[in-house]
């Protein structure tokens, strides 16, 4: 399961694998399911099935995790139209027109032998989807996708998110938070919504619904008329959605992938929009038409975080595969890589000048280095794992795992202050230039408001509406 926190601090781990192991070729049911499901007259046929909407979300959903790029079971693969019926380890392709004992997947489906049928363990497909892939198959595993190489999560239509719970029982890491251009309301990432604070006195504003189930980054636009949020659900889909911020009205959905979208950045001139992604991909998008500009796929790992120059004419990168990258923004070449951290590299930022890199990871460090030679010009420590960089006016702030902020001097790296107080590591932060307020979000779902000119504490609130804490 994607997580941007250290493999020590994952909660539920054993369900985690429990669910990894369980999702091998998800696409099961037990006996009596499947005979039910090859025999029901239940599914309609008057509607022509399409694969990009009936077919593919469903084989996303269910066996991506097992039979995707990153992990392929049986040398069987998912992920796009070819691979999935094409032959994975064994000689019978996957799925085959017309000919449902030769579809191997489906075959196992069906399986009434224990020992064969898929998944070993977890629940079935219910009963209407097996006999939709029945269906599909009969039909003749017909494509209507735009190219039979294309991933799938590149083109099936975008997901209606469930609802975000009315009240909270328990709160969830406080990975996004963003101030409003004018400083009046706080966002942050909550369950399958975005909720908004009073960053006054940490009252609940309002509530923005249908995003994906969590949030790892909230951008607003230069002009302030458009929110992006970069969200997903760890291991099977990521997206960006684009909102106007006053009514939380859904403009466009951008970068679709396979597994979460962690960061997302608008261009200085507003009129591009870069994404990082579990997928190792950097993607840059033209906001008003949503195109697909740039494709870049040097990381060999999860991309964490992506930052434009002042001039929008480069992309710096952090990835798990523990280097830092600049691209030219817009011909996606590679510019330079910085290999210092020998650990994965989970925030980054330009220098004023243009010609430094600062980043940020797990090595506990702050490190700078020159863009010309990839070489290190200094480096500062943490105390912790450190997330994500946010510029802070002529200064910029790295949170870590030491449960502290610290804000920095951009042109000399020198500390200037740390705000503390927090009780679990900080994850995300931000700041308005307007305000001049400071926000962190925190491991145990705290949000914490500091006045940036003193360090003065403001406010602080669990960011989870309806939740009680515990008394002490």
């Amino acid at each position: 399961m994607t997580t941007i926190f250290s493999t020590q601090r994952r909660k539920n781990g054993k369900g985690a694998k429990r669910r990894g192991r369980n999702r091998f070729l998800h696409l099961c049911a037990f006996a009596f399911l499947c005979a039910f499901a090859l025999n029901s007259n239940d599914v309609s046929s008057a509607e022509p099935l399409s694969f990009k909407r009936d077919i593919a979300p469903l084989l996303l959903n269910n066996c991506l995790a097992c039979h995707g790029p990153k992990k392929a079971e049986a040398g069987y693969r998912i992920d796009t139209f070819e691979r999935l019926t094409a032959a994975g380890d064994s000689t019978q392709p996957g799925f085959v027109g017309k000919d449902l004992e030769g579809s191997e997947a489906f075959r196992r489906i069906t399986s009434t032998d224990a020992k064969e049928r898929m998944p070993l363990e977890g629940d079935p497909l219910p009963a209407e989807e097996v006999a939709l892939l029945k269906r599909w198959i009969e039909a003749g595993v017909p494509f209507d996708g735009p190219d039979p190489k294309a991933s799938l999560a590149s083109y099936i239509p975008p997901p209606t998110h469930p609802a975000a719970p009315e009240t909270y029982r328990g709160t969830m890491p406080i990975t996004a938070v963003e101030f409003s251009p004018d400083g009046s309301q706080l966002f942050v990432g909550g369950y399958h919504e975005i909720t908004v604070w009073n960053p006054a006195d940490g009252k609940l504003v309002r509530r923005i619904g249908g995003v994906g189930q969590r949030t790892y980054a909230i951008h607003f636009s230069p002009d302030g008329q458009l929110l992006a949020i970069a969200c997903g659900t760890p291991g099977k889909h990521g997206e960006v959605r684009l909102l106007k911020p006053d009514s939380g009205e859904l403009t466009k959905v951008l970068g679709m992938t396979s597994d979460v979208v962690f960061d997302c950045a608008f261009s200085p001139s507003g009129d591009r929009l870069a994404t990082a992604a579990a997928d190792g991909v950097v993607r840059v998008f033209d906001v008003t038409s949503g195109s697909e500009q740039l494709t870049i796929t040097s990381h060999s790992d999860w991309v964490f975080c992506v930052a434009w120059n002042a001039d929008g004419t480069q992309l710096a990168t952090g990835s798990r595969d523990k280097t830092s990258k600049v691209f030219d923004a817009k011909t996606g070449e590679l510019l330079i890589t910085y290999n210092g951290h020998n650990q994965p590299v989970r925030g980054v930022l330009f220098h004023p000048d243009g010609k430094e890199v600062f980043s940020a990871g797990s090595d506990n460090k702050l490190h700078r280095w020159s863009i010309a030679e990839g070489k290190k010009a200094a480096d500062a420590p943490l105390g912790g794992e450190a997330y994500k960089l946010t510029g802070a006016g002529e200064t910029f702030l790295a949170s870590s795992a030491d449960n502290m902020v610290r804000q920095f001097n951009a042109k000399d790296q020198k500390q200037i202050r740390e705000f503390s107080r927090v009780k679990d590591w900080v994850l995300s932060t931000a700041f308005c230039p307007t305000t001049k307020l400071i926000a962190g979000g925190s491991f145990d779902g705290q949000v914490y408001v500091w006045n940036s000119d003193d360090g003065s504490p403001v406010t602080s609130f669990y960011a989870a509406p309806g939740y009680k804490p515990p008394q002490k």
